[in-house]
């Protein structure tokens, strides 16, 4: 018998009485092993507080249920049981940034100017702060609007609410709200208690993201100060939603050292059952409440039979972000890849197949072998940094590149640039003192072409792998291996970390993916020359096959 509303919806999206994706399902996963844990506690009571205060005080403002209070669906306490219930040792908030991505017409908006309205009179914040935020002021005023709603149709809280021109105030706790629009200048000096980032897969670019940071370092004064950021998917490129999408998936798969990021991620699982209603209630938890499913039928039928609808359908129904990019490889499936060093003595006699990624001729180049062998496929990668580089990407990257040279992990090639001598120097190694045959070396097309030639010369069979939406069954075939355990990576925590930074930037149409950085600063190369090795295997296996297992 569930204790709470978090082990109540946790059991029923388990169990399969309540369908829901697999950021919903690995995300309360997290939630309950972090309390069975103790990284973080539940405060029932505060939970409860926030579900009671919405419950009581706060109305439907428009359409059919106006003004009826609001009823929460049990995913809708869930939620707020995570954020406002579950605290740290010192009994505030664990969580403070917040995202919830989910379907269109499933009453966020109304549900984040209850989340609002909680914290403008019940939080406890003396001289709350409340911001509803978006690129322009009228996108801004929307859920600002819904609020000041819900506030007014309440003869208690309206009589404790002053609209003033720019903002609503609470004379009683000396609380305010108001909507804020892109301002770098107006922004300066913000003491956020509250922050609701409305619709953030619409805010552009660079723009966006300075000023989604903004609002994060606007709440370092407050003891337990939220970031509240809510949409539906979107179309623009390279935002607040793309880096926010793999940060969360990121985290959810355990692979971040996140702590205070709550993600919920409401999306279908399989875009190829867009027009699904089980899958599509992957992205509609509030199906059959806020949304019929009859409304659902007429919009599929209307998608299927234009190619435009079909795909915006996908992207505010589905609630997949055409292009978007999400965290690669779980950080399990990463440990579980081995753990013990891997020797090239225990090898001889073996072929096997190469990558090379040399894109970064001022920074870290990497080269690997993959050696197949009873069933195990055992990687070999070993990077190259220039000398003059050491301190200031140990630095930059906060990681121990002196002790990765200490451990034979990585070689400091030439000053300021990598001597690609040295790269074609480890794969004859592997040749001469080995007898390890690569038979198939697979390189990135942005190569220094006489490396390329040198190691022709010498006898290496080298081909060229663009690493673009081509190498989709690559990428599938990669993920699967890992996940299955097949890998063995031995101790090398430098290729393990380039594997963790890699997501996968899918094309929602066609079905294709290209691999890209979590974060721009990320360093992949240890990751994209294993997929340049594997790339070649794929394509030649026919003609190699036998060969790379090394049978006997």
């Amino acid at each position: 018998m569930a204790n709470n509303f978090i082990e109540a919806y946790y059991e029923k999206i388990w169990s399969g009485k309540i369908t829901a994706g697999k950021w919903i399902k690995l995300w309360y996963q997290y939630v309950i092993s972090g309390l069975s844990e103790g990284r973080f506690f539940y405060d029932d009571a505060k939970a409860q507080k926030a579900i009671r205060y919405i419950e009581t005080f706060c109305r439907h403002h428009e359409g059919a249920l106006a003004p009826q209070l609001i009823v929460l669906e049990l995913w809708q306490k869930a939620f707020l049981s995570v954020v406002f219930g579950i605290v740290d040792v010192n009994g505030f908030r664990q969580f403070t940034e917040i995202v919830l991505i989910i379907g269109r017409k499933n009453g966020k908006t109304l549900f984040a100017a209850a989340i609002a309205s909680y914290c403008t009179f019940a939080d406890g914040e003396y001289g709350a702060r409340i911001y509803f935020t978006a690129p322009k002021l009228e996108q801004a005023a929307l859920c600002y609007e819904a609020y000041y709603q819900m506030i007014s149709k309440d003869e208690e809280l309206d009589a404790l609410a002053k609209r003033r021109r720019t903002d609503i105030y609470v004379e009683e706790n000396n609380a305010s709200a108001k909507p804020l629009a892109f301002s770098a200048k107006k922004s300066d000096g913000l003491n956020i208690s509250l922050g609701v980032a409305d619709e953030f897969a619409s805010w552009e670019g660079d723009a966006g993201l300075k000023f989604y940071e903004v609002l994060k370092s606007s709440m370092g004064a407050r003891r337990q100060p939220m970031l509240l950021a809510i949409s539906t998917a979107g179309y623009v490129n390279e935002g607040v939603y793309d880096e926010l999408l793999k940060r969360c998936t990121r985290m959810i798969l355990g692979s971040a050292g996140e702590k205070k990021l709550a993600p919920f991620l409401y999306m279908i699982d399989d875009i190829e059952k867009w027009k699904d209603i089980e899958e599509l209630k992957k992205a509609n938890p509030n199906m059959g409440v806020s949304v019929t499913k009859e409304y659902f039928e007429a919009e599929i039928a209307i998608a299927e039979n234009s190619l435009s609808k079909r795909a915006e359908f996908i992207v505010k129904y589905c609630n997949l972000k055409q292009n978007s990019a999400q965290a690669w490889l779980p950080a399990e499936a990463i440990e579980a890849s081995g753990t013990e060093p891997l020797s090239l003595s225990d090898f001889k006699n073996c072929y096997c197949v190469g990558g090379i990624d040399l894109s970064q001729t001022t920074d870290l180049t990497a080269c690997t072998a993959v050696i197949e062998k009873d069933g195990r496929f055992y990687v070999f990668a070993h990077f190259f940094l220039p000398a003059q580089k050491l301190e200031y990407a140990t630095a930059r990257d906060a990681l121990p590149y002196q002790a990765y040279v200490e451990r034979g992990l990585l070689t400091l090639s030439g000053e300021n640039f990598v001597d690609y001598k040295d790269c074609f120097a480890w794969f004859r190694r592997l040749v001469e003192e080995y007898q390890i045959y690569p038979l198939k070396v697979g390189y990135d097309r942005y190569s220094a072409q006489y490396l390329v030639q040198d190691m022709a010369q010498y006898g290496f069979h080298m081909d060229d792998v663009y690493q673009g939406t081509n190498l989709t069954p690559v990428i599938q075939e990669v993920e699967g291996l890992i996940r299955d355990k097949v890998f063995d990576f031995g101790d090398n925590d430098l290729l393990k970390i380039h594997l963790l930074n890699m997501a996968v930037k899918k094309d929602g149409n066609a079905g294709r993916c290209r691999v890209v950085k979590i974060k721009p600063s990320d360093h992949i190369d240890g990751g994209a020359a294993l997929l340049d090795a594997m790339c070649v295997r794929q394509k030649y296996y026919a003609e190699i096959g036998h060969q790379l297992k090394n049978a006997g």
